[in-house]
């Protein structure tokens, strides 16, 4: 036998007749394993704890412990359980060779038996056995780079969600009024360019309403940039209040001026929310000592035009800018609507 058929391999040999313990071991050693002779049940299990060998030969008829429940014993001890179990004994029957393997037995050897066979044996249960554990192995290592691909998908995942909700609050951020909390001017470009040209397609009409607080620059001048602050939130909040429809958009145009969009409203609707908004922003009932009124109130211009493929909203922005003028120079406080003839005015009398 080749020194080299079973290298660094350790082989446990349980077996209480000394001649086939020796003839066994000696031939194993030849072969090149390192071989733990002993020669009852409860020495073997005690020495397999210890060493944990790459497989057992045992023989099944030892007293005390034979070599069946030497078997169930092994198998079932978590430190043991998978060491390849050989069985060697007299009993031929087939009964016995069932219940081996029933038992967790590998293979199955009867005496008298031929040592090159047991040899030969031993050889491929080893090499089926460090193959199955070279299996687990990779096995156990695909198991953890899975899991830690799925670890990365799911931080990735996370990272990308997170990066996605922050670009989307960014964006938001970027189209909102910082101060007011309502949309910016940048947004309010955007959005009227956007419903412009639908409304060219479905030849709707189009309002603007621009809202203007009268003597705001008073305002700063008596109660202080921090009371104005706060004059501009409560009535941008206030405006966005009475326009609810979701596809109306409430912006600040520009310093104490404020624009509402209205698609698919004609002029007379978007009268009726411009005093909404007038009658609304007098009932905040905001005192103001240089109003006429004696409370902050709001000039509002009104404009509105069905869109044309020769026009721009740019029309739409300087006709609502025109009204806005025109209840500026009629007193304030007021709404008035831009025609080609005549504004419209009304004043609010509170």
């Amino acid at each position: 036998m080749n020194i080299e058929h079973l290298p660094n391999a350790t082989v446990l040999v349980i077996d209480d007749n000394p001649t086939n313990l020796d003839v066994v071991s000696r031939y194993l050693t030849k072969a090149g394993a390192k071989v733990l002779p002993v020669k009852d049940g409860e020495s073997g299990l005690d020495l397999a704890i210890k060493r944990k060998p790459d497989i057992i030969l045992l023989d099944i008829l030892m007293p005390g412990l034979d070599g069946y429940e030497t078997c169930c014993r092994l198998k079932a001890n978590k430190e043991t359980k998978d060491i390849p179990i050989i069985f060697m004994s007299a009993l031929s029957e087939t009964v016995n060779k069932i219940k081996g393997f029933d038992i967790g037995g590998v293979d199955y050897v009867t005496k008298p038996f031929q040592i090159e066979e047991v040899l030969a044996r031993v050889e491929a249960h080893l090499a089926l056995f460090r193959m199955r554990k070279k299996l687990e192995a990779q096995n156990l290592r695909l198991q953890q780079e899975v899991a830690k691909r799925k670890r990365i998908e799911e931080v990735l995942r996370k990272t990308t969600a997170e990066l996605e909700m922050a670009n989307r609050e960014l964006h938001q951020l970027a189209r909102l009024d910082g101060l007011t909390q309502i949309a910016n001017r940048r947004q309010f470009d955007d959005y009227l360019t956007q419903e412009w040209w639908r409304y060219v397609r479905s030849k709707l009409p189009l309002s603007l309403i621009l809202c203007d607080i009268d003597h705001f620059k008073w305002y700063n001048d008596i109660y202080g940039h921090q009371s104005g602050d706060d004059c501009l939130k409560q009535v941008a909040q206030k405006i966005r209040h009475v326009v609810r429809r979701t596809t109306d958009l409430v912006a600040r145009y520009g310093g104490e001026e404020f624009a509402v969009i209205l698609p698919d409203t004609n002029m007379d609707g978007a009268i009726n929310v411009a005093r909404d908004i007038q009658k609304a922003v007098y009932d905040l009932q905001i005192p103001h000592s240089r109003s006429e009124s004696g409370y902050v109130t709001l000039s509002l211009g009104v404009a509105c035009l069905i869109p044309g493929s020769r026009q721009s909203s740019e029309e739409l922005i300087a006709a609502a800018d025109r009204a806005l003028y025109e209840a500026k120079e009629k007193g304030r406080n007021r709404v008035c609507a831009y025609t080609e003839a005549t504004p419209w005015a009304v004043r609010y009398m509170g």
